[in-house]
């Protein structure tokens, strides 16, 4: 963090957010001060995100990071090393199978408490000198941690359904409501919610959360749409969040005329008999007022699995199949990029799966111009 920085997050009395003697007092003896002392960086650390407007989630995320460290180095903060960090990098990879994403995530939450627990500003080196006789170093470096490479570090299987994978799966969804409605059994309410909320993912492209966040006065009218009534615009509230920001809105223009059908009938007929309908919740859950997103994913693998689907296949490949399906159909590719909220076309291209029918169909079309391109001044002759 830049000294201008911490200027500008330095409270009335010049002490910046997470400096050691606000979390510590000065000439208290404590009873178990290296357990204490530990305690008191991490919520000097927790201060310091805080005060950058970092999500909750991202803080205590890194927090159950660099406490695993800890555990596995068997070593407090000011004990730290090069070779330890090794060690469990080493450990996470090869032993427990973290993926590079998840390694490199885990490497980074090191990396930022030791920058942290380093920087003369927060005073932490001097404090564990004072009372430990050693101090905190860095202990991740360019030469024994993961580099960010690309922009898409997704593992090589993930994918969007083929047309016949997810018309296979939506039948599912839909077989599945009337089959538990024919055993006179309760849980059709929520199969039915499910299965609406799966195909309006796909028909608006949504992330897994973007979804299951959706209020029913999330939708709106099309001046340029208007045959789909009340459910012309989708506007997404509750997007992915860039570091220090709240989540990113954008609106989604309803492009399949069916979506606006299922939103209608869940919306004015089912959702009403829901035991939470009084919310403002779009999928309200049968015990709370939104549905958890690991509900979502247990019945997405259920019927995943009954179908013998491709296990890679996930929640988000629904929003895989948005983009791909779109741009075989010859949507504009800008169009598709501001539809899926992405800020760069190279994003929207990682999203993007066509099949090999599709390639197939655009070869022909070129080869066929060509062709005829070719034959034209032989038939002028």
């Amino acid at each position: 963090m830049r000294s201008t920085e911490r200027d500008e997050l330095a409270g009335k009395d010049g002490a910046t957010p997470g400096v050691a003697r606000l979390h510590l007092a000065d000439g208290v003896p404590l009873l178990r001060p290296e357990e204490q002392v530990f305690e008191a960086m991490l919520d000097g650390w927790r201060n310091q995100q805080l005060a950058r407007n970092l999500a909750l989630s991202t803080i205590n995320g890194r927090e159950r990071k660099v406490r695993a460290f800890a555990a596995h180095a068997d070593a407090f903060p000011w004990n730290w090393s090069s070779p330890l960090a090794d060690e469990w990098f080493g450990d996470l990879r090869a032993v427990r199978g973290c993926v590079r994403s998840t390694l490199r995530g885990y490497q980074e939450a090191v990396r930022l408490f030791c920058d942290y627990a380093t920087d003369p500003a927060y005073g932490w080196a001097a404090e564990c000198e004072r009372r430990f006789g050693t101090h905190p170093i860095q202990v991740c470096h360019e030469w024994n941690t993961a580099v960010h490479m690309q922009e898409c570090e997704a593992e090589a299987p993930k994918r969007a359904f083929t047309r016949d994978e997810l018309q296979a799966f939506f039948d599912h969804a839909d077989d599945e409501v009337s089959r538990v409605r024919g055993r006179g059994r309760k849980g059709w309410l929520p199969a039915f919610r499910d299965a609406m909320l799966f195909k309006t993912a796909y028909a608006y492209g949504l992330r897994r959360n973007e979804t299951r966040m959706l209020d029913t006065a999330d939708f709106g009218r099309n001046p340029e749409g208007a045959e789909f009534g009340e459910y012309g615009v989708c506007y997404v509230r509750h997007g992915k969040a860039k570091k220090g920001s709240p989540p990113k809105r954008r609106s989604v223009l309803t492009v399949f005329d069916w979506s606006a059908e299922i939103l209608d009938q869940w919306v004015s007929e089912v959702r009403p008999a829901m035991r939470h309908a009084d919310g403002p919740a779009l999928w309200p859950s049968e015990r709370g007022r939104r549905v958890g997103l690991q509900r979502l994913d247990s019945r997405f693998a259920a019927y995943r699995g009954a179908l013998g689907l491709d296990p890679v296949l996930d929640l988000h490949s629904l929003r895989r199949s948005y983009v791909t399906h779109l741009i075989e159909d010859g949507w504009d590719p800008l169009f598709v990029q501001q539809q899926a909220g992405h800020d760069h076309a190279s994003t929207t291209s990682i999203y993007t799966c066509v099949s090999s029918d599709f390639r197939t169909r655009t070869l022909r079309r070129a080869l066929d111009a060509t062709i005829e391109a070719a034959l034209q001044p032989a038939r002028r002759a």
